[in-house]
Protein backbone atom coordinates (compact mmCIF):
# COMPACT_ATOMS: atom_id res chain seq x y z
CA UNK A 1 0.00 0.00 0.00
CA UNK A 2 2.50 2.63 1.69
CA UNK A 3 4.68 1.42 -1.89
CA UNK A 4 2.31 2.65 -4.13
CA UNK A 5 1.37 5.48 -2.15
CA UNK A 6 5.17 7.13 -2.59
CA UNK A 7 5.53 8.16 -6.23
CA UNK A 8 2.39 10.43 -5.59
CA UNK A 9 4.30 11.57 -2.27
CA UNK A 10 6.86 12.44 -4.12
CA UNK A 11 5.10 14.27 -6.26
CA UNK A 12 3.18 15.99 -3.36
CA UNK A 13 6.53 17.06 -1.80
CA UNK A 14 7.66 18.23 -5.39
CA UNK A 15 4.79 20.49 -6.01
CA UNK A 16 4.60 21.90 -2.67
CA UNK A 17 8.32 22.70 -2.47
CA UNK A 18 7.90 24.77 -5.98
CA UNK A 19 5.37 26.55 -4.06
CA UNK A 20 7.47 27.33 -1.11
CA UNK A 21 10.38 28.32 -2.90
CA UNK A 22 7.83 30.80 -4.92
CA UNK A 23 6.37 32.27 -1.74
CA UNK A 24 9.49 32.62 0.16
CA UNK A 25 10.92 34.88 -2.69
CA UNK A 26 7.64 36.71 -3.05
CA UNK A 27 7.96 37.20 1.17
CA UNK A 28 11.37 38.86 0.78
CA UNK A 29 9.96 41.25 -2.03
CA UNK A 30 6.97 42.23 -0.22
CA UNK A 31 8.49 42.40 3.38
CA UNK A 32 10.64 45.36 1.13
CA UNK A 33 7.60 46.96 0.26
CA UNK A 34 5.24 46.75 3.35
CA UNK A 35 4.99 49.81 4.04
CA UNK A 36 2.96 51.00 1.25
CA UNK A 37 1.33 47.51 1.38
CA UNK A 38 0.38 48.38 4.70
CA UNK A 39 -1.31 51.54 3.69
CA UNK A 40 -3.52 49.58 1.30
CA UNK A 41 -4.72 46.97 4.30
CA UNK A 42 -5.02 49.72 6.74
CA UNK A 43 -7.54 52.18 4.06
CA UNK A 44 -11.05 50.58 4.80
CA UNK A 45 -10.11 50.97 8.78
CA UNK A 46 -8.73 54.45 8.49
CA UNK A 47 -12.00 55.60 6.26
CA UNK A 48 -14.46 53.94 8.57
CA UNK A 49 -12.76 55.77 11.44
CA UNK A 50 -13.10 58.89 9.28
CA UNK A 51 -16.35 58.17 8.73
CA UNK A 52 -17.74 57.56 12.27
CA UNK A 53 -15.24 60.14 13.61
CA UNK A 54 -18.05 63.14 11.78
CA UNK A 55 -20.89 61.56 13.58
CA UNK A 56 -19.51 60.38 16.88
CA UNK A 57 -16.74 62.93 19.33
CA UNK A 58 -15.32 59.68 20.66
CA UNK A 59 -14.58 58.15 17.37
CA UNK A 60 -12.67 60.81 16.17
CA UNK A 61 -10.07 60.44 18.44
CA UNK A 62 -9.92 56.62 17.12
CA UNK A 63 -6.44 55.25 16.76
CA UNK A 64 -4.51 52.09 15.26
CA UNK A 65 -2.09 51.51 17.80
CA UNK A 66 0.10 48.21 18.33
CA UNK A 67 0.04 46.53 21.87
CA UNK A 68 3.96 45.13 21.65
CA UNK A 69 7.60 46.41 21.94
CA UNK A 70 8.16 44.62 18.46
CA UNK A 71 4.77 44.97 17.23
CA UNK A 72 5.86 46.64 13.95
CA UNK A 73 8.15 44.15 12.87
CA UNK A 74 5.62 41.36 13.89
CA UNK A 75 3.40 43.17 11.46
CA UNK A 76 5.77 43.76 9.00
CA UNK A 77 6.08 39.89 8.94
CA UNK A 78 2.54 38.94 8.77
CA UNK A 79 1.48 41.77 5.99
CA UNK A 80 4.61 40.36 3.67
CA UNK A 81 3.12 36.59 4.68
CA UNK A 82 -0.29 37.20 3.59
CA UNK A 83 1.07 39.21 0.52
CA UNK A 84 3.06 36.04 -0.37
CA UNK A 85 0.33 34.47 -0.17
CA UNK A 86 -2.05 36.45 -2.29
CA UNK A 87 0.32 37.26 -5.27
CA UNK A 88 1.21 32.97 -4.63
CA UNK A 89 -2.44 31.92 -6.33
CA UNK A 90 -1.50 31.41 -9.61
CA UNK A 91 1.21 28.95 -8.73
CA UNK A 92 -0.62 27.54 -6.06
CA UNK A 93 -3.10 26.84 -8.96
CA UNK A 94 -0.88 26.03 -11.27
CA UNK A 95 0.97 23.11 -9.10
CA UNK A 96 -2.31 21.86 -7.85
CA UNK A 97 -3.06 21.19 -11.23
CA UNK A 98 -0.08 19.28 -12.10
CA UNK A 99 -0.27 17.25 -9.09
CA UNK A 100 -3.97 15.90 -10.36
CA UNK A 101 -3.17 15.63 -14.06
CA UNK A 102 -1.29 12.13 -14.76
CA UNK A 103 -4.95 11.22 -13.46
CA UNK A 104 -7.32 13.13 -16.00
CA UNK A 105 -7.99 12.27 -19.72
CA UNK A 106 -6.60 14.32 -22.72
CA UNK A 107 -9.69 16.51 -22.85
CA UNK A 108 -9.59 17.29 -19.62
CA UNK A 109 -6.18 18.50 -19.29
CA UNK A 110 -6.83 21.18 -22.01
CA UNK A 111 -8.44 23.10 -18.94
CA UNK A 112 -5.51 23.70 -16.93
CA UNK A 113 -5.41 27.45 -18.73
CA UNK A 114 -8.93 28.30 -18.13
CA UNK A 115 -8.62 26.88 -14.32
CA UNK A 116 -5.73 28.94 -13.86
CA UNK A 117 -7.24 32.00 -15.32
CA UNK A 118 -10.67 31.30 -13.96
CA UNK A 119 -9.54 30.51 -10.45
CA UNK A 120 -6.94 33.32 -10.58
CA UNK A 121 -9.84 35.59 -11.40
CA UNK A 122 -12.30 34.55 -9.20
CA UNK A 123 -10.20 34.86 -6.21
CA UNK A 124 -9.05 38.18 -7.21
CA UNK A 125 -13.10 39.05 -7.88
CA UNK A 126 -13.99 37.87 -4.12
CA UNK A 127 -10.97 39.97 -2.66
CA UNK A 128 -11.79 42.77 -4.18
CA UNK A 129 -15.62 42.34 -3.45
CA UNK A 130 -14.26 42.27 0.40
CA UNK A 131 -12.37 45.04 0.41
CA UNK A 132 -14.50 47.46 -1.32
CA UNK A 133 -17.76 46.38 -0.14
CA UNK A 134 -18.08 44.51 3.09
CA UNK A 135 -15.04 45.77 4.92
CA UNK A 136 -16.37 49.68 4.51
CA UNK A 137 -19.68 48.32 5.37
CA UNK A 138 -18.71 46.18 8.33
CA UNK A 139 -15.87 48.42 9.93
CA UNK A 140 -18.35 51.43 10.22
CA UNK A 141 -20.90 49.30 11.41
CA UNK A 142 -18.75 47.73 14.02
CA UNK A 143 -17.14 51.23 15.22
CA UNK A 144 -20.01 53.25 15.27
CA UNK A 145 -21.54 50.52 17.84
CA UNK A 146 -21.05 52.13 20.77
CA UNK A 147 -18.22 54.67 19.96
CA UNK A 148 -20.72 57.25 22.01
CA UNK A 149 -19.53 55.51 24.93
CA UNK A 150 -15.89 54.39 24.13
CA UNK A 151 -12.95 55.49 22.41
CA UNK A 152 -12.06 53.21 19.42
CA UNK A 153 -8.04 51.94 19.56
CA UNK A 154 -7.61 49.31 17.87
CA UNK A 155 -4.80 46.60 17.61
CA UNK A 156 -2.65 46.46 14.30
CA UNK A 157 -1.60 42.74 14.89
CA UNK A 158 -5.12 41.50 15.36
CA UNK A 159 -6.40 44.01 12.47
CA UNK A 160 -3.65 42.60 10.00
CA UNK A 161 -4.51 38.83 10.70
CA UNK A 162 -8.67 39.91 10.44
CA UNK A 163 -8.06 41.50 7.30
CA UNK A 164 -6.65 38.56 6.06
CA UNK A 165 -8.76 36.10 6.85
CA UNK A 166 -11.34 38.00 5.38
CA UNK A 167 -9.33 38.11 2.18
CA UNK A 168 -8.41 34.92 1.91
CA UNK A 169 -11.89 33.48 2.81
CA UNK A 170 -14.03 35.68 0.50
CA UNK A 171 -11.11 34.40 -2.36
CA UNK A 172 -11.45 31.09 -1.70
CA UNK A 173 -15.48 31.28 -1.89
CA UNK A 174 -15.36 32.72 -5.04
CA UNK A 175 -13.40 29.78 -6.27
CA UNK A 176 -16.67 27.70 -5.93
CA UNK A 177 -17.91 28.25 -9.93
CA UNK A 178 -14.55 26.97 -10.53
CA UNK A 179 -14.62 23.96 -8.30
CA UNK A 180 -17.98 23.07 -9.96
CA UNK A 181 -16.83 23.49 -13.53
CA UNK A 182 -13.75 21.02 -12.92
CA UNK A 183 -16.05 18.35 -11.38
CA UNK A 184 -18.58 18.51 -13.60
CA UNK A 185 -16.33 17.78 -15.94
CA UNK A 186 -14.91 14.97 -14.20
CA UNK A 187 -18.86 13.86 -13.99
CA UNK A 188 -18.83 13.48 -10.33
CA UNK A 189 -21.90 16.32 -10.27
CA UNK A 190 -24.35 17.31 -12.58
CA UNK A 191 -27.11 19.79 -12.11
CA UNK A 192 -29.94 18.01 -10.35
CA UNK A 193 -27.48 17.13 -7.65
CA UNK A 194 -26.53 20.41 -6.77
CA UNK A 195 -29.97 21.51 -6.92
CA UNK A 196 -31.29 18.61 -4.46
CA UNK A 197 -28.12 19.52 -2.01
CA UNK A 198 -29.18 23.47 -2.61
CA UNK A 199 -30.61 23.86 0.83
CA UNK A 200 -27.36 21.85 2.67
CA UNK A 201 -25.78 24.20 0.37
CA UNK A 202 -27.87 27.13 1.94
CA UNK A 203 -27.22 26.16 5.51
CA UNK A 204 -23.11 25.40 5.09
CA UNK A 205 -22.50 29.03 3.81
CA UNK A 206 -24.43 30.75 6.25
CA UNK A 207 -22.49 28.61 8.75
CA UNK A 208 -19.14 29.33 6.75
CA UNK A 209 -20.16 33.35 6.64
CA UNK A 210 -20.78 33.52 10.38
CA UNK A 211 -17.16 31.34 11.38
CA UNK A 212 -15.59 34.63 8.80
CA UNK A 213 -17.12 37.63 9.17
CA UNK A 214 -17.31 39.50 12.24
CA UNK A 215 -20.66 38.74 14.21
CA UNK A 216 -23.01 41.45 12.69
CA UNK A 217 -25.82 39.95 10.73
CA UNK A 218 -24.98 43.12 7.94
CA UNK A 219 -21.96 41.66 7.15
CA UNK A 220 -23.00 37.86 7.07
CA UNK A 221 -25.15 38.58 4.51
CA UNK A 222 -22.72 40.37 2.17
CA UNK A 223 -20.59 37.12 2.55
CA UNK A 224 -23.64 34.83 2.19
CA UNK A 225 -25.74 36.24 -0.47
CA UNK A 226 -22.52 36.51 -3.11
CA UNK A 227 -22.30 32.67 -2.28
CA UNK A 228 -25.96 31.50 -2.91
CA UNK A 229 -25.54 33.36 -6.42
CA UNK A 230 -22.67 31.88 -7.24
CA UNK A 231 -23.75 28.31 -6.19
CA UNK A 232 -26.92 29.07 -8.27
CA UNK A 233 -24.24 30.19 -11.10
CA UNK A 234 -22.83 26.77 -10.42
CA UNK A 235 -26.24 24.93 -11.49
CA UNK A 236 -26.40 26.14 -14.48
CA UNK A 237 -22.80 25.25 -15.56
CA UNK A 238 -22.83 21.98 -14.07
CA UNK A 239 -26.49 21.97 -16.68
CA UNK A 240 -24.57 23.08 -19.72
CA UNK A 241 -21.21 20.45 -18.89
CA UNK A 242 -22.85 17.72 -17.42
CA UNK A 243 -26.40 17.72 -17.17
CA UNK A 244 -28.33 15.16 -15.55
CA UNK A 245 -29.76 12.18 -17.44
CA UNK A 246 -32.34 9.75 -16.52
CA UNK A 247 -31.74 5.91 -16.22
Amino acid sequence: MFESLKPHLIELRKRLAIVMGVMIVLFFVAFYFYSPILEIITEPLNSALSTVGTVSENASDGKVTTHQVGGAFFVALKVAFFSAFVFSVPILLWQGWLFVAPGLYANEKKLLIPFIIGGTTMFAIGSLFVYYIVMPFGFEFLIAFGSQNFTPYINIEDYVGFFAKLVVGFGIAFELPIFILFLSHLGLVTDKSLKDFFKYAVLIIFVFAAILTPPDVLTQLLMAGPLIFLYIISIFIAKIINPHKED
